[in-house]
């Protein structure tokens, strides 16, 4: 059974950094693409960004030249370091294996962690 945990969420400034981890038990991690999503109070899920098996990333509209989406393969790891965060930005977020074009979703989702952005 595929675990996903995240972690490294907390209350930050406007302008300020945090960098996300989520570590995938299993077999999942290493032959998929892993992405990040965020859900906002009262909003729909959404994708923030995306990298495949290979290192190949994508990134939403919203977060691009400010987000940078990394992995490492051997911890089972993928980790989303949020520069100049803006309120906008606060959420919960996950993380998932997924199909990078497709975007299917090949596992259930975990807990997330917090993030929120406030002065």
């Amino acid at each position: 059974q595929v675990q996903l945990v995240e972690f490294g969420g907390g209350l930050v400034q406007p302008g300020g950094s945090l960098r996300l981890s989520c570590v995938a038990s299993g077999s999942i991690f290493n032959s998929n693409a892993m992405a990040w999503y965020r859900q906002a109070p009262g909003k729909e899920r959404e994708f923030v960004a995306v990298i495949g098996s290979g290192g190949r990333t994508n990134y939403a509209d919203s977060v691009k030249g400010r987000f940078t989406i990394s992995r490492d393969n051997a911890k089972n790891t993928v980790y989303l370091q949020m520069n100049s965060l803006k309120p906008e930005d606060t959420a919960v977020y996950y993380c998932n294996a997924r199909d990078f074009y497709s975007g299917r979703i090949y596992a259930s989702w975990g807990q997330g962690t917090q993030v929120t952005v406030s002065p």
